[in-house]
């Protein structure tokens, strides 16, 4: 269960076959692979002295060197390399590819190798980025040409999106030589679709031949869970306080890669961190900050101590033969040291300056709070706080208001129509703050099947009560990825099949504990999630009631998310539904400025004529808008004024510039007809005084 150690053995058995020197032929798919699990010294010290991309048309001839190619199983990469068989470079070839291939694909490849220079074909499985052992995710070139992940009923994932994670989870299993039960989320129909075609894909070809490996030993089989990033949108939306976690959210880690651009050394600008080559970060990359300052301080006076034995200014030691051997020897693991003291130090530092610079302390304990503890008022005064602040950037009190508004979504009280007013009043654009809607109709209280907030029943309510009364050991990492929960249910036997179902054939799988267990993640993991696996990992391994070795969880995921990229993919797949994702959830009010904006043809200019005819658009003055037996007057506001059919749903009501007066539905008021007549004399007259408080203030910036 170690996809980490699965890939560095496909990558070493692909270089060490093959003798003498060779060139390794990469594809945008493989590189990232290959550069996640191993380093150009390692693959030198395999007589690998070239590293080049396939689709390079400007290579060399070199007839003395071998070619290992490793290379995805696309139609594109299949062409290219009938393309290099053509004319070969090199003087022999052998190819590997990361998933199965058809027999059309090996019949064209054999077609065209005139000059018999291929000498192996073989499929290796290491389809999936190893971002550590416990944690795998997909492939970054998938997306580059890809629809967006989700997309409205009846489609939920795009083929080309099912196809390829349905070919990253099947090369782990088969990298791991395992044969899953699977469940899935309820709500996640998405997931369903994708658990019914792994279970297919196991059962027919080109899969079904190579799930024939013997049994893994012990009667309980590897349990396979499709989660859904949906059922839990607060994770990614969180600062993060832990050394992997908190890099990837302010600055961004990419396959493996940190971009500094502020960095005034180049040589310091593009930064590797990789826990499989840096020891240093392999040891922290799950600390917190302040830890790692302790730890980046020890290990700078580490440097420091030994320089003062092996710098330049030791030299005038160095007097025996005894002397220089240890010197030689030493000194280059020494400048390895040096460089990566300078890196560390340089990523911390960066680090604290973005902290300071957002007031991300500050920012961050509001987050936790909004996510970890139900204090409506409170919260609420923070997060207003916040919006005004001038210090704190855009995207961070997006932020805030989305984890306001997810939080307290069902409270009656709620204030989140007048938390995008704020949004919007202190710089945050529209169309970025329409975002608190599409995310409750994207991935609110009612998409979500699970009580996220532990806030929906009486009986959750005391149990974070009571998890509150535990304390916690630091205040900016209170919160507990939902994850967590749901396989602490799934570990103690607990995790109702009602929410979480077997495929149709394995429900004779329902009583037995997994022994190992992962869980795929439609839409996204986060770094924090993988740290509540790895750490529940040690636990386990520990635990001598958990069998020989313990239970072992494995984490994947479509991609691995921080704040910005996850926004950025619902923002995507906002897109692509109805525009009813960018209006307020039923039951709730809009937001003043928002629709006043969003509905205009050009929010940022003056109002527009319509047409052309010179007509001017409608203004944004006050508006009254009166709903009843099936239809609707507007007078006035952004869409003009008229009469228009209603949705019968919609039941009756007025409302006058956001001022809303809500009455009953059709259904609850019939034999009531004389009360309503009574009572509408008292409506109209509540109206007009409303009308008429608007005008007044019309003349005011935000009168409309």
């Amino acid at each position: 269960m170690d996809v980490l150690k699965a890939v560095q053995t496909y990558v070493l058995k692909m270089v060490t076959e093959v003798p003498g020197m060779k060139v390794l032929l990469l594809d945008a798919h493989t590189t990232p692979i290959v550069s996640m699990v191993t380093t150009q010294t390692e693959l030198l010290s395999h007589e690998v002295y070239l590293t080049d991309r396939i689709d390079n048309n400007s290579r060399e001839p070199l007839n003395h060197l071998s070619c290992v190619a490793f290379l995805s199983p696309t139609d594109q990469c299949v062409d290219w390399v009938k393309q290099e068989l053509a004319k070969p470079r090199y003087g022999g070839y052998w190819l590997y590819f990361s998933n199965t291939l058809t027999k059309s694909q090996i019949e064209e490849m054999a077609t065209v190798d005139e000059f018999e220079v291929v000498k192996e074909v073989q499929e290796y499985f290491a389809d999936y980025l190893a971002q550590y052992p416990s944690h795998f995710s997909l492939t970054q070139a998938i997306y580059s040409v890809q629809p967006p992940l989700y997309l409205p009923p009846p489609l939920h994932l795009p083929p080309p999106t099912l196809t390829s994670h349905l070919r990253g989870i099947m090369a782990t299993l088969l990298s791991l030589k395992k044969r899953p039960v699977i469940r899935y989320e309820r709500m996640s129909l998405a997931g369903k679709k994708l658990a019914n075609e792994v279970q297919a894909a196991m059962q027919h070809p080109p899969y079904r031949e190579l799930f024939d490996f013997r049994p893994t030993q012990g009667p309980s089989p590897l349990l396979l869970v499709l989660a859904d990033r949906r059922n839990d949108p607060v994770t990614p939306l969180l600062s993060q306080w832990t050394y992997q976690a908190m890099v990837h959210e302010l600055l961004g880690i990419t396959n493996g890669r940190v971009r500094i651009d502020g960095e005034e050394k180049i040589e310091l600008r593009d930064l590797v961190l990789s826990p499989s080559s840096d020891p240093f970060y392999s040891q922290h990359l799950f600390a917190n900050f302040g830890d790692l300052g302790a730890a980046i301080a020890s290990y700078v006076s580490d440097y420091q101590s030994r320089n003062s034995t092996l710098g330049p200014a030791s030299t005038n030691r160095i007097e025996t033969v005894a002397d220089m051997k240890r010197f030689v020897e030493e000194y280059p693991e020494f400048r390895k040291l040096g460089g990566n003291v300078t890196k560390h130090v340089t990523l911390v530092g960066e680090l604290s300056r973005l902290v300071e610079r957002d007031d991300l302390l500050a920012v961050s304990e509001v987050e936790q709070s909004l996510a970890s503890q139900e204090s409506h008022q409170a919260d609420l005064k923070s997060v207003m706080t916040l919006l005004s602040s001038p210090k704190v950037r855009p995207a961070n009190k997006l932020r805030l208001a989305i984890l306001y508004a997810l939080r307290y979504q069902k409270l009656p009280q709620n204030q989140i129509a007048q938390v995008i007013d704020s949004l919007i009043m202190n710089g945050v654009p529209a169309d970025r703050a329409r975002l608190v809607y599409v995310m409750l109709n994207f991935a609110g209280a009612d998409v979500r099947q699970d009580d996220l907030f532990m806030n929906e029943n009486f009986f959750s309510r005391g149990k974070s009560a009571l998890k509150g009364l535990k304390g916690v050991e630091n205040v900016f990492t209170r919160h507990e990825p939902h994850l967590a929960q749901t396989l602490d249910l799934l570990l103690k036997g607990r995790l109702r099949e009602q929410s979480y179902p077997f495929i149709e054939g394995d429900e004779g799988a329902r009583t037995q504990k997994p022994q190992d267990i992962i869980i795929f993640m439609v839409g996204g993991t986060t770094y924090e999630e993988s740290r509540a696996v790895a750490l529940l990992n040690q636990r386990l391994a520990s635990d001598a009631a958990g069998g020989p070795g313990g239970t072992r969880i494995l984490l994947g995921g479509s991609t691995v998310h921080n704040s910005h990229s996850f926004l950025n993919m619902v923002e995507q797949a906002a897109e692509h539904f109805p525009q009813s994702i960018y209006a307020p959830p039923p039951n709730a009010p809009p937001s003043s400025l928002l629709s006043s904006t969003t509905n205009s043809p050009n929010p940022s200019s003056t109002p527009l004529s319509i047409s052309g005819s010179g007509v001017p658009a409608p203004s944004n003055g006050p508006s009254l808008n009166l709903r009843a037996g099936g239809y609707e007057l507007s007078v006035g506001g952004v869409a003009g004024s008229g009469l228009y059919r209603a949705n019968p749903n919609d039941g009756m009501g007025v409302n006058v510039s956001g001022g809303n007066f809500e009455l009953p539905k059709m259904e609850s008021v019939v034999g009531v007809a004389g009360g309503l007549r009574d009572g509408a004399g008292r409506l109209w007259g509540n109206v007009r005084q409303k009308v008429e408080e608007r005008v007044s203030r019309g003349s005011t910036p935000l009168g409309g």
